[in-house]
């Protein structure tokens, strides 16, 4: 018996380095391209990169002379929005944008006809999603589907303090024919209904904070990307800043709804439905100021006017939690909303002061509303485990029966001297 050897075929993969903008490929010349961009501003790559490329150049730039030509990395062509460039911090996004946007176009123009495109992305702000966006939308793909992947570690630096992301939006596209034109009137009715749908998706998944927000994204841009131009009635064209507008406002009304279960909304005020929200959004961490104006706005609120646990630091924007806070602060405030009082109660009870919280809670008259414990309940719930708030809502609300209890007593009691 003849044996004869099976020999495999060995596939050697071809690696180039070109510019994003100019690929170095004919048309529709692939099935599939996978990408991950610089994610707006949050990276500064090129001078992170200096480090090893200097050590790189030592060690192997003789070997790959094309590739170190330059005394440290190139910069003038990197997709990043630097706000100390010439014309500062609009220039910085135009720039990005536009560079991102020929990108996108050159992807368009490499890609085989139905082929598909898998964008990764990781920005938390509204800006740097309406950059993405715009880009996109310019480019002819069409985007088919989004999936939130947990991809960032908790622990990791970039997460200290801030409202990080912990997961990568992956963006399916394809370059399918698109129609011409879409009117605003009708298209937003189907993005409500696609973005409530993957918002109850995601939910059940217990993606939660920003991470929510930024999920049901690709969905409502699955339906703006099916036309080249979508427009009001009055003519007016619709952008990016438009569709995340009508995005955070559909999930603002859903996640309302699912924090507060027990149908409690509609009798909080807008600082307090505020509150919570961001409690749940962002947890403790301070947030960029237009991404916050946005969510006030969402809820009818401005930022500008003084608020009593609202601190607006530069270009930051915080909430103040009951540790950052004193007694004798929120006592001399004329205007207290329901979360100054839970902030009082809740400092009251930490330091021991059962009389004084009994007081307030009377004075007030929150002591005996349901709503009002259970807005403590849906601030605990959505708060992180560990967090110093929690605990002291835990506490608080451990005894509150007790205390609910006491408080209608002495109040038919006074109420048969009286």
């Amino acid at each position: 018996m003849e044996l004869k050897a099976k020999t495999k075929k060995i596939l050697v993969p071809t690696v180039l380095q070109s510019s994003a903008t100019e690929l170095p490929y004919p048309d529709n010349y692939f099935d599939a391209i996978f990408t991950d961009p610089p994610y707006y501003d949050n990276v500064p790559y090129s001078y992170l990169s200096d480090f090893f490329y200097v050590w790189l150049k030592r060690s192997i730039g003789d070997l790959y002379p094309e590739l170190f030509s330059t005394p440290l990395t190139p910069k003038s062509k990197e997709i990043v929005a630097y706000s100390h460039i010439e014309g500062g911090y609009e220039a910085g996004k135009k720039f990005f944008e536009d560079m991102l946007k020929k990108a996108f176009q050159e992807i368009h123009r490499v890609l085989k006809p139905n082929g598909i495109v898998v964008i990764v992305y990781t920005h938390k702000s509204t800006t740097g999603w309406e950059t993405l966006i715009n880009s996109l939308l310019d480019s002819g793909l069409v985007i088919t589907a989004s999936w939130p992947i947990d991809t960032e570690m908790k622990s990791r630096l970039r997460a200290q303090d801030s409202a990080a992301l912990a997961s990568s939006i992956y963006i399916v596209c394809r370059k399918l024919e698109r129609e011409e034109l879409g009117w605003f009137e009708e298209v937003k009715k189907e993005v409500i209904k696609e973005v409530e749908r993957t918002a109850e998706e995601v939910w059940k998944a217990e993606i939660r904070g920003a991470d929510f927000f930024v999920s049901c994204i690709g969905p409502a841009l699955k339906v703006f990307g099916r036309y080249n131009k979508v427009m009001t009635y009055e003519g007016e064209l619709i952008r990016a800043d438009r569709i995340l507008e009508l995005i955070r406002e559909t999930i603002t009304d859903y996640v309302i709804k699912q924090i507060f279960h027990n149908g409690i909304a509609q009798v909080l005020s807008a600082l307090t439905r505020f509150y919570v929200l961001w409690r749940w959004a962002y947890g403790s961490s301070a947030v960029n100021y237009d991404d916050a104006r946005k969510l006030a706005q969402g809820l009818g609120i401005e930022l500008g006017k003084s608020r009593n646990f609202i601190r607006i630091e530069k270009d930051k924007v915080r909430l103040l939690g009951p540790t950052d806070r004193k007694i004798e602060e929120i006592e001399s405030l004329r205007e207290k909303d329901m979360i100054d009082v839970i902030h009082w109660v809740l400092l009251l009870w930490s330091k021991n002061q059962r009389e004084e919280l009994k007081e307030v809670l009377s004075t007030t008259g929150y002591g005996d509303k349901d709503y009002f414990y259970r807005t403590c309940q849906a601030i605990s719930e959505v708060l992180p485990p560990g967090n110093d708030e929690k605990r002291l809502l835990e506490g608080f609300l451990a005894e509150s029966k007790r205390v609910m209890a006491k408080l209608r007593i002495e109040t038919k009691q006074r109420g048969l001297f009286e």
